[in-house]
């Protein structure tokens, strides 16, 4: 299956103020996911969904993935999570694993954004009497100190995603898998939410995989930009995004690096057209 494709590796650099925050560069730190040789096949006659996969993602390191829809993006989460078993090959998580927070917030109506947040601190084995100060600290995290009693129903659409971002933390895995959360949100919202995603992720050193659609959003947000074939999906090209200081998705230089990702992708794309 695998046709041993050299992964083509592009250093790009965003320059932007100096931010004394911003992590130690990804090769200088221990690895958090290693995927050797992974294909995937839902059913042994079936197609090959993913097709030899080798990546080395560090700890408290940003990489997004890219590619066409069902190229094998969110398989390649569900393994990573272990939902779902590789056909061949093996996967190695730091610690306990991952934890994964998809486009739809998913959160209980019944229960309060703290009520939700509360929910995983026990399904993760939390105390009884830590529960509650622990999710309105992981609700302060996200900015919604003031939103702990609110039901569901009278939080925006920002603030659901902020609520089911503070469950994920909840789960204390050092990594966070997350596919397409902002996706349905407009596009002020998904801004902001991405200037709260980069200070969460620096405050935390979570390592994050982050899927998108949106070529801009991954530059925006990414250490690592990967982008993946249509099926069976190999990662078939890398960007390193080597930045200094705060990025914003309208800044000239992260929309001089989309357009050329955008250029591979739609290549891609038309490459497996037919």
């Amino acid at each position: 299956m695998n046709e041993n494709r050299e992964v083509d590796t592009v250093t790009s650099t965003i320059t932007a103020p100096a931010d004394p925050g911003v992590t130690a560069r990804a090769g200088n730190r221990p690895t958090a996911v290693r995927v050797s040789g992974v294909s995937k096949r839902f059913h042994p006659q079936g197609p090959v969904v993913l097709d030899g996969i080798d990546l080395t993602i560090r700890r408290g390191e940003f990489v997004c993935l890219l590619g066409a829809s069902g190229c094998g993006k969110s398989t390649l989460l569900s393994l990573i999570a272990g939902l779902e078993k590789p056909s061949t090959g093996e996967i190695d998580v730091v610690g306990p694993g991952a934890a994964l927070m998809f486009q739809e917030s998913a959160l209980f109506p019944w229960l309060t954004a703290r009520g939700n947040v509360e929910l995983a601190l026990r399904l993760h084995g939390a105390p009884k009497g830590v529960r509650r100060e622990r999710a309105d600290e992981l609700l302060a995290l996200v900015r919604l100190s003031g939103a702990g009693d609110k039901r569901v129903h009278e939080l925006s659409g920002g603030m659901r995603q902020r609520v089911a971002l503070a469950r994920s933390l909840a789960q204390d895995r050092d990594v966070l898998l997350m596919d397409e959360p902002f996706a349905a949100l407009d596009a002020i919202t998904r801004d902001l939410l991405h200037d709260e995603l980069e200070r969460i992720w620096h405050e935390t050193g979570r390592t994050i995989v982050f899927i998108t659609h949106n070529v801009r959003e991954a530059v925006r947000l990414g250490e690592r930009v990967l982008l993946m074939s249509s099926r069976p999906g190999r990662i078939v090209r890398e960007w390193r995004v080597d930045v200094t200081g705060e990025r914003r998705i309208e800044a000239p230089d992260v929309s001089r690096l989309s357009v050329e990702i955008t250029d591979h992708l739609r290549e891609e794309i038309r490459r497996h057209a037919h």
